[in-house]
């Protein structure tokens, strides 16, 4: 692989877009690369690319590197692990698949259940925690969060927020110094029939859809008797609709769609 000629597969999982690539070493795609490619005028356009690497571990079939749009690293990402299962169970030529990925918070095992093209992946997400409530100062906005982890930093506000709010508070939150590495922000609305999500992803912004969000989101709303322990969670993003089921040991199973969209080469 050179710089000159890299091959991709672009993915998206309900708009959260993905720029696949298969690599032998991370070398192969520097961050200053993937900002490149990342760009929706001058690149391919995504919010991040996925590195599909040898697994350290026999018992995984890929190792997955996500590079954000701004070139960071980020631990996890839920919407990119199902689209990186997809791809390796295709690849392989099988539509019904048990996909093992590792990625920097742990080792995921996907479901894809593909027999009609339909794209479907259930990944067992690990465990979610809740540390309770924060007020930050965003930009004299005292806002009070919900500080979790779902294998990465989530800060969870719950409410009615209209994207102006979502555009002025999640850049603030993502960078302040309660969050010295960053943090991804979820505005959420809880109602009997689900939770409306959107989410200001760290080194991306706003994107469509949010897996590790949604289901820190969740864990947060069953933390405050919002929503049910062992009972599936209908999240809806602007790009569409997770399912999201947790249980009382704060383990998390993230079930949605991904989709390949078209694949090519680019130059450097």
């Amino acid at each position: 692989m050179t710089a000159a000629a890299l091959r991709f597969e672009k993915y998206e999982g309900l708009g959260n877009d993905f720029i696949v690539v298969e690599a032998a070493d991370e070398r192969d795609v520097p961050p200053e690369r993937a900002i490149r490619l990342c760009d929706r005028r001058f690149g391919v356009g995504a919010d991040g690319v996925l590195l599909l690497l040898p697994p350290r571990d026999r018992s995984s079939q890929a190792r997955m590197r996500v590079l954000n749009a701004d070139g960071s690293v980020p631990e996890m990402c839920g919407n990119g692990v199902r689209c990186v299962a997809l791809h390796i169970a295709r690849a392989r030529g099988v539509r019904e698949a048990t996909v093992r990925v590792e990625t920097d918070a742990g080792v995921k095992a996907c479901e894809v259940a593909d027999a009609g093209g339909e794209g479907m992946v259930t990944v067992d997400m690990g465990l979610v925690r809740v540390y309770g409530e924060r007020e930050v100062d965003a930009g004299g906005r005292r806002v009070v969060v919900t500080v979790a982890d779902a294998g990465n930093p989530h800060a969870v506000l719950l409410g009615a927020f209209s994207r102006g709010d979502v555009e002025e508070l999640g850049p603030r939150i993502e960078t302040h110094p309660d969050f010295p590495n960053g943090t991804n922000v979820e505005f959420a609305f809880v109602a009997a029939e689900g939770i409306d999500l959107l989410v200001w992803e760290r080194g991306v912004g706003i994107t469509l859809a949010c897996g590790t969000g949604a289901c820190a989101t969740v864990a947060v709303a069953c933390a405050r008797g919002l929503a049910t322990y062992g009972k599936a969670v209908r999240v809806r993003l602007p790009g569409g609709a997770l399912g999201i089921l947790l249980e009382e040991d704060g383990s998390a199973t993230m079930c949605g769609p991904a989709r390949r969209v078209f694949s090519g080469t680019v130059d450097a």
